[in-house]
């Protein structure tokens, strides 16, 4: 008699549990092979308006939301309907990435991955103009503890957006005071 050959079980790639950057974090549950895709990030469907409408960021200061910006049109809010793949946090050194194929967002990792790392991908929030020196450090900050930590999930500045605002900061500095002399430099 033959013998069936019998599927080894897979074991989930990750595991959800506390984490030091966020609340829930994602955790290697086994070894993860660089290019690895980990899991889909699902959720209602919704335009840029709706999702707007549906958080305000500036409310006491928090923002906290399962929101992925898919393309132009589209929103993924992972809050309804969602799974396990809202809890991968933001790091500015991450281990993985979000891949967009079609309008559908996918997790992949982009190094090998061991037992236990927390899975990370940059948010990478988009800028619109309107965000303040203070709110990247209170709404949008980041808390990562990469050495490579730029203090926000928002998108790195432009290099033309860090020469303006050199140039403000440099503009709005006060003359400084000797102690000793009462002189300004």
């Amino acid at each position: 008699m033959a013998r069936r050959k019998v599927a080894e079980p897979t074991i989930a790639p990750f595991v959800i549990r506390s984490s030091r950057i966020a609340g829930k974090g994602a955790f290697a549950a086994r070894p993860i092979k660089r290019g690895e895709r980990l899991i889909e990030y699902v959720g209602e469907r919704l335009t840029h308006a709706a999702s707007d409408a549906r958080y305000d960021d500036h409310a006491d200061d928090k923002h906290h939301t399962f929101l992925f910006a898919v393309n132009r049109s589209t929103v993924i809010d992972a809050t309804f309907g969602g799974n396990d793949s809202r809890f991968i946090n933001h790091s500015c050194e991450p281990n993985c990435e979000s891949v967009i194929v079609g309008a559908r967002v996918f997790i992949e990792a982009i190094r090998s991955i061991r037992t236990g790392e927390e899975l990370s991908y940059d948010y990478a929030y988009t800028r619109d103009g309107t965000e303040t020196e203070e709110e990247e450090t209170t709404v949008y900050v980041c808390r990562c503890g990469s050495r490579k930590c730029r203090g926000t999930i928002l998108a790195p500045m432009s290099k033309a957006e860090l020469r303006r605002r050199a140039a403000a900061a440099k503009r709005h500095r006060r003359p400084h005071v000797h102690a000793r002399s009462g002189q300004e430099s």
